[in-house]
């Protein structure tokens, strides 16, 4: 029974990271509330005061969700037996493009990095510290995964289309792996 309860609450905790995302998206940080958060999730606002404790409680874990398993997928990719530069461009995918097309082209994409950056410093820092952890693995010192992490970040700055970001992706990677 105890796991069933669980099951669920996963899945009614995933539906309103899904419906709180679209209305960030859509409106903003700002112009959103718990209410509407509620209302796309088709629940009540106390159920939703339940999982999440206020509006920036929520916002941090949405940020987590959109690299939900990213990280045990990119050190899976670490172990493979494929060349430097597919370890690098998978990495990508998983920690970069693959989230990236979940908040493509929305209205308020560009605020929502920024935001995430002034509401949840620590998930950003745990992003910055694992990409430039398992770049250094990948292209062997610190300081280059550094210079890879600041190019990397500076590709999405003009809210590409998640095609054009690919390609963006595959030229910095194919520099950095030569």
């Amino acid at each position: 029974m105890t796991r069933k309860v669980s099951l669920i609450d996963e899945e009614r905790k995933k539906e309103i990271l899904d419906a709180a995302l679209y209305c960030f998206l859509q409106f903003g940080y700002s112009k959103t509330s718990m209410d509407d958060i509620a209302k796309q999730a088709n629940l009540s606002r106390p159920l939703l005061y339940l999982k999440f404790k206020n509006k920036e409680d929520l916002y941090e874990g949405i940020f987590d969700y959109t690299l939900e398993g990213s990280y045990e997928e990119a050190e899976k990719v670490l172990n493979q037996n494929i060349s430097p530069k597919q370890k690098l461009l998978r990495i990508c995918e998983l920690i970069l493009i693959e989230p990236w097309a979940k908040i493509e082209g929305k209205p308020m994409t560009s605020e929502f990095y920024e935001t995430c950056s002034k509401l949840s410093p620590k998930s950003t820092q745990k992003y910055e510290r694992q990409i430039i952890k398992f770049t250094e693995q990948i292209l062997g010192d610190k300081e280059t995964a550094k210079v890879f992490f600041l190019a990397l970040e500076g590709l999405s700055a003009d809210l590409p289309k998640t095609k054009v970001l690919r390609k963006r992706v595959e030229l910095l990677t194919e520099r950095f792996t030569r």
